[in-house]
């Protein structure tokens, strides 16, 4: 029997090298730099940013690339929660048990769908081709497969299928819709008040990228100077403020390269305007801040008090964070010093200041517009942290100011244990003491609320969501 001939094998499909792309691989990076290394996507994406610029060739970045990589960054990490419950249902196993490369790499996907106008396959298709080169094509086929379920849907009908409805669970739908931890909602709306247009205004404000605010310090730059900058416009209340619409570079800034004006959001500008405006009874000659790192408010306070002639001390316990502040107040017009020391344990004798600034270190809650990660990080249990040192730091700022003096107790959370608590508990053991109305000493800010503190919000002011009360001691 003659043998049969074969049958010719069909050519397999040529290999096909991923295309590298540098926005992507970029973008993340810095997700994995925020995941393994704890850091902050404002830290991390700068210098990443910077070296691509630096690059010569085909991988040099434009304006455009950078624009498209950092909202990549922050849209991803804003919207996480509700991304994480979108890919949950599109895969076959629990969400702990992807790797967390490929989380990421599928998150950067979804976002691509959900939150941008790239289209569907564009989007898919390069999320494919960034899972190739950081992944391996295995893992790449599973990247594949979860975006093309995703595609399906666009974010609303997602929304529909992920989120709780409402009426049942309130919060743990705000916090899917939305994309923050339960525990945060439920901490925000208490400290908010009022129903639910109010809370969603502030989820959603908190997922927008805020534009960057700068501050002409008094005496050495002037707002006049930096509205000549390109997209550059007043701020809404402070008098120094300058918002830098469009995503403006601050680094661009000469006034900003040579200290006579920072970045400093416009809450942190009006708690220290309404430290130095508080009336006094009595000399006006010693000013302390005594959390000053790193180093904004110390400015704006430095330049102030070198108006009246007045001198300021700036202590800071961490000696990096001091080197932050001695930078930012090089070149203050008026006497100053700078210390690394323990605010809880003074380097200076009672009484010896005419007005104190501590802002304490927090959850950071109020600031989750700059630094969506940190929504993610924190844990209730951090609330206990944190009490002890700030109660501390608050009685030590009663003891450093004189009879007659102003304290201003300031903090970058709206969660009640970090403000109105502290504040309560602090003065019931300081019977000497009286809170003064804040709100006249923030002039045209609106919506601040019954007093006699002041919680700015960003959906109703534009500000990071800054707490301040201010304390006389009257004994």
């Amino acid at each position: 029997m003659s043998e049969q001939p074969r049958r010719p094998r069909k050519p397999g499909k040529p290999y096909r090298r991923p295309q590298k792309d540098p926005v992507r691989i970029l973008a993340f990076e810095a997700l994995r730099a925020v995941d393994e290394r704890d850091a902050y996507a404002n830290l991390v994406l700068p210098p990443l940013l910077r070296k691509a610029r630096e690059k010569e060739g085909p991988e040099k970045f434009e304006a455009r690339d950078a624009a498209l990589a950092t909202e990549l960054v922050y849209g991803t990490l804003r919207r996480q929660g509700t991304y994480d419950a979108i890919i949950a249902d599109c895969v076959d196993r629990p969400l702990r048990e992807v790797d967390p490369p490929v989380l990421d790499v599928l998150s950067l996907g979804v976002h691509q769908l959900l939150g941008t106008r790239i289209p569907s396959h564009a989007a898919v298709s390069a999320s494919v081709e960034l899972a190739r080169v950081v992944l391996g094509d295995g893992r790449a086929k599973f990247v594949n497969a979860v975006l093309r379920k995703v595609a399906r849907d666009d974010l609303d009908g997602w929304l529909e299928r992920v989120a709780p409805p409402y009426d049942e669970d309130p919060e743990d739908h705000l916090a899917v819709v939305h994309s923050h931890p339960r525990w945060v909602v439920s901490a925000l709306w208490d400290s908010l008040g009022g129903g639910r247009t109010g809370i969603e205004e502030l989820l959603a404000a908190d997922n927008e990228r805020p534009e960057v605010t700068l501050v002409a310090r008094p005496g050495r730059g002037t707002p006049d100077e930096l509205l000549g900058e390109e997209a550059a416009v007043p701020g809404r209340w402070s008098p120094y403020a300058v918002r830098l619409s469009e995503g403006g570079e601050p680094g661009a800034v000469e006034a900003v390269r040579e200290g006579r004006a920072g970045v400093q959001d416009e809450g942190s500008q009006l708690v220290a305007l309404a430290l130095a405006n508080a009336p006094l009874d009595g000399p006006d000659r010693r000013w302390l801040d005594g959390c000053a790192g790193p180093g904004g408010k110390a400015a704006l306070l430095g330049a102030l008090a070198a108006e009246r002639g007045a001198f300021l001390l700036a202590s800071e316990k961490q000696p990096h964070r001091a080197g932050l502040v001695a930078r930012a107040l090089d070149g203050n017009p008026g006497p100053y010093q700078v210390i690394a020391a323990d605010g809880t344990r003074p380097a200076w004798r009672p009484g010896s200041f005419d007005r104190v600034l501590v802002d304490v270190p927090c959850t950071g809650l109020g600031a989750l517009r700059r630094r969506p990660e940190a929504r993610w990080r924190r844990r209730p249990e951090d609330l206990d942290g944190f009490a002890p040192l700030q109660r501390g730091l608050l009685r030590s700022a009663l003891e450093a100011v004189r009879v007659g003096g102003v304290v201003a107790y300031a903090t970058c959370s709206p969660h009640l244990a970090e403000t109105r608590a502290v504040v309560a508990d602090v003065l019931k053991q300081h019977p000497g003491t009286e809170l003064l109305d804040a709100r006249p000493l923030l002039p045209g800010v609106p919506d601040l609320g019954e007093g006699p503190d002041v919680q700015l919000w960003p959906h109703l002011h534009g500000t990071d969501a800054m707490y301040l009360a201010l304390v006389r001691r009257t004994s």
